[in-house]
């Protein structure tokens, strides 16, 4: 049975035990995860007895030799709306949930006004669910992912000197990971200097790196889709005595977690664990909130590694485990390791070596 017959049919199971008749999907990641296409401009009907892509003629070759186990519907945009086109195939289906965390409202109206005598019911997660313990295909695609943007990240590393803006540093890295064949970057690579580096997610500017500045990279690379998450942060020249405890303790927060990071570990003890480190220390008040994600086709997907998530990690879950210290004003300390669950422990996907002093 193939990888993507499997998800169809793990998806329809799903539905039964929901007492859904099919589902709409319109999420990218989640229609590349149950058929295979890889473009956009596409919505995937998903019932006990078919699986329909339609799209438009911008994408209808490309989704008839990439969609496995599906039909491919060609949609002519000027004479039918995608409501009319999706109430024509859905057919007799008359309980049809749809990833509503997908579309937006004014989609939604327009389709839904034209998808008559249907009970149209929200299910965000559905497919989600499904996704978060990878196969092992899956966990590949993932640590070739990591292992370009370790790779990319030693090419880059040299480039580093007083003078380097930001921007002009991020470039280079993402120019890395693509020519060592990432399909584009896993997210905006995120690349701060000095009191900057206090910006969880900050874009870089044109702000110039100083002798004594504290560098944060948090960036990662895509292969076949699915993401890597790596952040690692550096000084320039010797670390002060404040920089060095903020390093030191985010290191002991990430160790402490991972050392708790097995099947069948709450995603709560993990959270736990790293943050008991951070807020018996000096930093309690800077420590960033949530420990983590999981990681796949989408860059922060389930399950995450915060209070309230009841979840025992599973052999399969892919997750990352980043906890961090920011100082507005002063800078900030994220380490960041991507990680595989197995029946023994775990893997750790990302290699790049954790020194401090650049």
């Amino acid at each position: 049975m193939s990888q993507y017959l499997q998800r169809q049919t793990r998806m329809r199971s799903q539905l039964l035990t929901s007492d859904y008749e099919g589902m709409l999907v319109f999420g990218y990641e989640n229609i590349r995860y149950l058929c295979g296409f890889s473009g956009h401009a596409a919505t995937l009907l998903i019932s006990h007895e078919q699986c329909l892509l339609i799209t438009d003629y911008r994408y209808f070759e490309r989704a008839s030799k990439e969609a496995e186990q599906t039909e491919v519907v060609l949609r002519h945009r000027d004479t039918e709306s995608l409501g009319q086109c999706l109430n024509r195939l859905s057919g007799q289906l008359k309980v049809l949930a749809f990833d509503a965390a997908h579309i937006d409202v004014g989609q939604w109206q327009q389709i839904s006004g034209e998808l008559s005598g249907r009970v149209l019911m929200p299910t965000p997660g559905l497919v989600e669910q499904l996704r978060q313990v990878k196969t092992t295909h899956e966990v590949n695609r993932i640590r070739q992912a990591a292992q370009i943007a370790d790779q990319a990240l030693a090419d880059t590393l040299p480039l580093i000197k007083e003078g380097v803006s930001e921007r002009e540093l991020a470039l280079e890295l993402d120019y890395r990971m693509q020519k060592l064949g990432s399909e584009g970057v896993s997210f905006d690579t995120i690349l701060l200097f000095g009191a900057r580096s206090a910006l969880p997610h900050g874009n870089p500017s044109t702000q110039q790196l100083r002798h004594g500045d504290l560098i944060l990279i948090d960036f990662g690379a895509v292969v076949d889709g699915y993401r890597s998450d790596m952040t690692r942060t550096y000084v320039y020249g010797t670390p002060s005595t404040k920089q060095r405890a903020m390093f030191d303790t985010v290191q002991t927060a990430q160790q402490a977690a991972l050392a708790r990071a097995c099947s069948g570990a709450d995603c709560q003890v993990l959270n736990e664990a790293a943050h008991a480190v951070l807020l018996n220390s000096e930093f309690a008040q800077y420590a960033g909130e949530g420990l983590g994600h999981g990681l796949g086709l989408f860059l922060h997907e389930q399950p995450f590694i915060k209070p309230g998530v009841n979840y025992q990690l599973e052999p399969g879950n892919v997750i990352t485990i980043e906890p961090g210290i920011y100082i507005p004003g002063y800078g900030g300390v994220r380490l960041e390791e991507d990680i595989a669950l197995t029946e023994s422990g775990y893997e750790l996907l990302t290699h790049s070596p954790q020194h401090f002093e650049l």
